[in-house]
């Protein structure tokens, strides 16, 4: 199997190791010359370009960070379609605005027969070293087919939910979700510290119980603790509520709790706080806490 990734991050970085892991043959192209130069001791193999990249290869899996920056790597000089053909296929793997995503996998379509799998996932680096991811799937259904052997490599489950931008709308769905379980779990952590609650046993108290998650369970003792070490950034879930913001926008869909949410997001950024860890949502609750 011949996989060229295409962004090489945190989250590329992570999916690239896990198919060299697998097997697989992986060639990396990033904007940053230096990324995933640890990969390269463990067999992946360095393109000077997109397109070069893109030659390597049958699939190709970009993981970036905007559908601006998609769009680059895909259509700029030296990128994905100076290679592309039908017989190879793309699978973007970046959480982007579905309209976009529909419009590019349409543009790479009638260009060059290349097909497009919008694949967003939920799990992060650590699931996607493990071959655990979440998948949810837009393209057409023979294209979802041929992702399939690559796919099953980096993930424990895949729902493929539409034609291209469905996985995106989805994913949007899905850090709606997980925005407002953050924002309520840190809320609950500061309640209990305010009742004399050790908050670090209420995961196991509420375990099984309508109340419980697997944030609350990952998160709630982790935010007592007032434990940042990384495990996501807080301006990636801001980019992508601001994308569901601008897409019911345009659709005049009500959503007053990602409203919420995305403004309490800027203001975690406008401090400072872009890059960190999720479980910095507590200090939004921070203010007037007795300090020990």
């Amino acid at each position: 199997m011949k996989v060229a990734v295409i962004g090489v991050g945190v989250m590329g970085s992570a999916i690239a190791g896990r198919l060299v892991d697998c097997g697989a043959e992986v060639h990396l192209h990033d904007r940053q010359p230096d990324a995933g130069r640890e990969l390269l001791a463990r067999g992946a193999q360095r393109a000077q370009s997109a397109t070069a990249a893109t030659a390597a290869a049958d699939v190709v899996i970009t993981s970036l960070n905007s559908a601006a920056i998609v769009e680059a790597a895909v259509f700029d000089a030296g990128g994905v379609a100076e290679a592309a053909n039908s017989a190879k296929l793309l699978i973007d793997m970046s959480s982007i605005d579905p309209g976009a995503t529909s419009r590019l996998a349409k543009r790479l379509a009638d260009a060059t027969g290349m097909g497009w799998v919008d694949a967003p996932l939920s799990g992060g680096a650590p699931a996607a070293r493990e071959g655990k991811l979440t998948l949810m799937l837009g393209g057409d259904k023979a294209d979802v087919a041929r992702a399939e052997p690559v796919l099953a490599l980096l993930s424990a489950r895949r729902t493929h939910l539409g034609p291209a931008g469905a996985g995106q709308t989805v994913k949007l769905i899905n850090q709606i979700l997980c925005a407002l379980n953050f924002l309520a779990v840190a809320e609950a952590v500061r309640f209990a510290e305010g009742n004399g609650i050790d908050a670090a046993q209420i995961p196991d108290a509420l375990a099984g119980g309508r109340a419980d998650s697997r944030i609350l369970q990952e998160f709630m003792a982790k935010m007592a603790r007032r434990d940042f070490s990384p495990t996501g950034r807080i301006d990636n879930m801001l980019k992508d509520l601001e994308t569901a913001q601008a897409s019911a926008l345009a659709g005049r869909i009500p959503l007053p709790l990602t409203s919420l949410a995305t403004d309490l997001h800027r203001m975690l950024v406008a401090g400072g706080l872009g890059a960190a860890d999720s479980a910095e949502y507590i200090r939004l609750f921070d203010f007037g806490r007795p300090q020990s």
